[in-house]
């Protein structure tokens, strides 16, 4: 999977787990603030597979969430198509 961030090749995402108060020293998108929105609606929006609730702390699976939003993308796609 190759990620872009304004037209800038990112790296591949691997199976690690961060803390989303870490996100942004690993990825520029989305900010904390961002993520944490997604991850409040993450059961209506189809980000439920990528966080991992431990004790108090809310990870998230990095693989997971970008695969989560390259078959968001794809559906997109599919419904821009007329």
């Amino acid at each position: 999977m190759v990620l872009l961030f304004e037209g800038k090749i990112m790296k591949e995402p691997q199976s690690r787990l961060i803390p989303i108060t870490r996100w942004n020293e690993f990825h520029p998108w989305p900010e904390i603030g961002a993520l944490r929105n997604i991850r409040q609606h993450c059961r209506s929006n189809g980000f439920a597979p990528a966080f991992v609730k431990i004790g108090a702390r809310v990870l998230v699976n990095e693989r997971k969430f970008f695969e989560c939003v390259a078959r968001l993308n794809e559906q997109q796609e599919c419904c821009d198509v007329v």
